[in-house]
């Protein structure tokens, strides 16, 4: 059996799976990353996770890495990451590979893995050119044009999450301060402090992206309106997107798309209201990713095994 063993590597939790050569689940663990430990540590904690799914099977044929950026994805590094304090140009693919018998490891952004999973596996089949987006703690996404993944000249695209937008203050922000999870619940808190309105969130000690979603869904008008805020910011950022693309579908995955039409139909209105021509505007243009959790895992596991056969 020639196996690939995926990682995904993140801020909170690390996730491997070993799947066969056609791409069929075989296992899957995950524990929590810990990346205040530093990288040594948390690297050998990857390793043990690995191998508790390898043990049985052997060494992988390879194996693919999905990792926060930005990323050195020729040397294998991990450059820096909000999610990673203190860290600083790790050599996770190396590091890898030496514990796995000197096997091949390539990494690659995290986003990045799941549009290659959501084209090849999901939502994105037969779109081409198709933008994923995953909307969580930060925002971030992938291209998939001419069915490869679009990287950039130095390999660093795309971040969608950092483009810049203008709010009618004047100040300049970036689209994932606006429309990610995490802005949600720093909205929320915000208006909390700005109006007297009724909310059920004031009764919370944590108010994070979650709470302000559920508090929507129940019909909380001030958090209905924080989620609508998000969803045109998202739209604008969408706009921008499907004019530089001109993608035949956007995917959409991540935590807060979970919100559904609470965050996605004031996006909509926005992307019709701002489209240049209604041929930038197919009728199924975002589409809600189709894999789960395990997206990244899936497409680290598909990364790895093209790599090897170019």
């Amino acid at each position: 059996m020639s196996a690939r063993l995926a990682i995904d590597f993140g801020g909170t939790r690390s996730r491997a799976a070993l799947y066969d050569d056609q791409l069929q689940l075989l296992r899957r663990a995950e524990t929590l990353s810990r990346v205040g430990d530093g990288p040594a540590v948390v690297f050998e904690r990857l390793i043990a996770l690995g191998k508790s799914l390898t043990d049985v099977a052997g060494e992988p044929a390879s194996i693919g890495i999905a990792a926060p950026g930005p990323l050195d994805t020729a040397a294998g590094l991990i450059i820096k990451a909000k999610t990673l304090p203190g860290w600083s140009k790790a050599p996770i693919a190396r590091v890898l590979s030496r514990a796995f018998g000197g096997v091949p490891a390539f990494v690659e952004n995290d986003a990045n893995l799941g549009a290659i999973a959501e084209y090849h596996r999901g939502a994105g089949q037969g779109a081409d050119p198709m933008l994923y987006l995953t909307i969580s703690t930060g925002i971030g996404g992938g291209a998939i044009i001419n069915g490869e993944l679009f990287t950039g000249g130095g390999g660093l695209a795309i971040e969608p999450g950092h483009m810049r937008l203008t709010l009618p203050d004047g100040s300049v922000r970036r689209l994932e301060e606006l429309a990610s999870g995490t802005a949600l619940g720093e909205w929320a808190r915000q208006r909390l402090q700005t109006s007297a309105a009724p909310s059920t969130l004031r009764g919370l000690d944590l108010i994070d992206g979650q709470a302000v979603g559920e508090a929507a869904a129940t019909g909380d008008k001030l958090a209905g309106q924080v989620v609508a805020q998000a969803g045109e910011w998202l739209g604008l950022g969408l706009v921008n997107l499907m004019h530089l693309f001109n993608p035949a579908a956007i995917v959409l995955g991540g935590s807060a798309t979970k919100l559904g039409d609470l965050l996605l139909t004031p996006a909509r209105q926005v992307m019709r209201e701002h489209a240049l021509y209604e041929g930038f505007l197919p009728r199924d243009l975002l589409r809600r990713a189709s894999l789960g959790d395990d997206s990244c895992l899936l497409g680290a596991a598909i990364h790895a095994r093209r790599q090897m056969d170019i």
